[in-house]
């Protein structure tokens, strides 16, 4: 006979409990399967929950961009990828940060003939309608190894007149930004960030064929209200290529080309500009512009009525350009902030501002400082002060206008300020409907 013997050999630490739900394992072979399955429209609101909070973030975008819309899961993209991240500048969205930041990367990488411009193409229905702003502050150029050796060759001076600028040309936003229907801020420096050792002059050379590409997309832009271009060595004739493409734009209201090459021709573009356009703030700030470009600016400014804040800081427009100036403020009527800081003012314009004291009632905000206005020009200027009740803000550091006339009108400026502190109080502005 034979004997058989029946073992049962059990885990004791095994329990039912531990069997996992049929639910749970439908939803984990859900997020395993995701990228070639995305099924998540279909599930109830709960496992719709479960499934994005374990979704991996490395998933392609052609995958999730359309189909997520869920905040957490695009917090969670944004956190793993960066360190810091503020959506307050993104309009509190975190799906918003992500494809703007992303594309920017993207641009900021890229390389002209080199990288495959499908990465930039590919991405513009994913990421056109979360597109608001771009801030692009570095554009490479072409890699040029044939011409290396040639390069080496010419001396530092020579590639300030444009050595190798036919063929430095950089990436053509064009077509992207024209394919963006809700872009309305556009942020651009052309130069190269972090090049180290690698440093020549061309790497920062914004091109006649940059300026025409960028100026017609911009003009196709319909919907921009911001314009920043800086630190791009934008001269006169790039100048008057942009304002061309800009006259008469429907929504621009700030345009922003400080720190760049802008003389007097290039400002006088500008003055054209103003009274063709929605033009609200305009920043010249840190260019070449003397009296002839500041007079063209006056002379615009005396018959617009859409321009609040104007920034000539660090210019040279001295005493004609600073009187002209002064001039258009006695009939203007909408300018509220002006800053003329760093421009070779002395008393002459003191003496005309003065007069605009005393008779405009809509500047709340004056800079005069590093300017050698004396203290007789510090004393007009008191004086034009006597009567006003709406300058709030007036920086007079570095004037030369005396301690005392320059704490005199410090407490002038801060009576207005406080009165309208309480007046905005008393009257607070209605909230939008």
């Amino acid at each position: 006979d034979l004997y058989c013997t029946h073992r049962i050999i059990e885990d004791p630490e095994w329990s039912l409990a531990t069997v996992p739900r049929l639910t749970e394992l439908c939803l984990q072979h859900i997020v395993h399967n995701f990228e070639k399955n995305p099924i998540l429209d279909r599930l109830l609101p709960e496992h719709q929950r479960k499934v994005l909070d374990r979704l991996s973030t490395g998933l392609p975008l052609a995958v999730t961009a359309n189909l997520i819309s869920d905040e957490d899961y695009w917090k969670r993209c944004c956190t793993e990828r960066w360190q810091v991240c503020d959506i307050s500048s993104y309009g509190d969205s975190w799906k918003r940060m992500f494809f703007e930041r992303h594309l920017e990367n993207i641009l900021k990488c890229f390389i002209p003939n080199t990288t495959d411009p499908n990465q930039v193409l590919e991405l513009i229905p994913l990421c056109k309608d979360y597109v608001q702003k771009l801030e692009v502050d570095q554009f490479l150029p072409p890699v040029q190894v044939d011409q290396k050796e040639e390069r080496d060759d010419v001396s530092d001076t020579g590639s300030d007149f444009g050595f190798g600028e036919v063929s430095m040309h950089h990436y053509d936003l064009g077509v992207l930004i024209t394919a963006l229907p809700h872009l309305e801020e556009l942020h651009l420096t052309y130069g190269v960030k972090d090049c180290g050792m690698n440093f020549e002059w061309n790497l920062f050379n914004f091109t006649h064929q940059d300026c025409c590409n960028l100026a017609v997309a911009v003009k196709m832009c319909h919907n921009l209200k911001v314009f920043k271009l800086t630190r791009s060595k934008v001269d006169d004739d790039k100048t008057r290529l942009l304002v061309r493409n800009l006259l008469d734009h429907p929504c621009l209201v700030e345009l922003n080309l400080s720190h760049n090459l802008i003389r007097d021709k290039g400002a006088q573009a500008v003055g054209k500009l103003i009274n063709r356009s929605r033009l609200e703030t305009l920043d010249l700030c840190n260019n070449q512009i003397h009296h002839l470009g500041a007079q063209a600016l006056a002379q615009a400014l005396a018959e617009n009525s859409t321009l609040t804040s104007l920034n000539l800081r660090l210019n040279c427009v001295e005493d004609k350009g600073g009187e002209a100036i002064g001039h258009a403020l006695l009939t203007n009527t909408t300018l509220k902030s002006i800053h003329l800081g760093s421009n070779n003012l002395s008393e002459p314009t003191a003496t005309l501002f003065s007069q605009v004291l005393a008779q405009n009632t809509t500047l709340t905000s004056i800079n005069f400082s590093c300017n050698n206005l004396g203290p007789d020009g510090g004393k007009q200027l008191l004086d034009g002060l006597a009567d006003n009740k709406a300058l709030t803000e007036f920086d007079l550091r570095l004037t030369e206008v005396g301690q005392e006339t320059e704490y005199l009108i410090h407490q002038i400026v801060w009576t207005n300020r406080e009165a309208a502190r309480l007046g905005s109080l008393q009257h607070p502005p209605a909230k939008p409907l």
